[in-house]
């Protein structure tokens, strides 16, 4: 049973996981750039992240997939930038990692994630994907399908 949600601040796929956590009352936290900067601004306070030495964002996303048992990967089309980033970083660290188009089969998303967060009985889960700014409308899908989930 998953009973934290790690995520890096930026807008869209992270956010969402961020806002959904904090909904259901579940632990959250992760890391951030320095500066906590994103492409919408500043990264909101509310959001109990702590700053990487670095502000680029690459090290927020190793960061962030080491510290969690599993990376659950939000993305519809081909993975780019931060996004193949967080899978490539989950496969060289031997992490488990599932990639999911949140825009798909709800229905069976949801039940392909709950099956694959028991079978590795993750709880601390990595949740990663695009920006807002790069695949627009992807903050809205992510928070449906992640209420959907980790609400059930």
């Amino acid at each position: 049973m998953v009973t934290t949600i790690i995520s890096g601040g930026q807008s869209g796929v992270d956010r969402a996981a961020l806002d959904v956590a904090l909904q259901l009352n579940l632990a959250c936290r992760g890391w951030c750039p320095r500066g906590r900067l994103s492409e919408k601004g500043p990264i909101p306070k509310r959001y109990p992240l702590n700053e990487t030495p670095s502000a680029d964002p690459a090290q927020r996303t190793e960061w962030n997939v080491r510290d969690a048992d599993a990376t659950l990967i939000l993305a519809a089309g081909v993975l780019a930038g931060g996004t193949a980033l967080a899978r490539d970083l989950a496969i060289r660290q031997e992490k488990p990692h599932l990639v999911v188009d949140p825009t798909g089969a709800a229905v069976t998303a949801v039940a392909d994630i709950r099956q694959w967060l028991d079978a590795r009985q993750i709880q601390i889960l990595n949740v990663a994907g695009p920006r807002e700014g790069a695949s627009p409308g992807i903050y809205d899908a992510a928070t449906k399908l992640l209420h959907a989930v980790l609400a059930g």
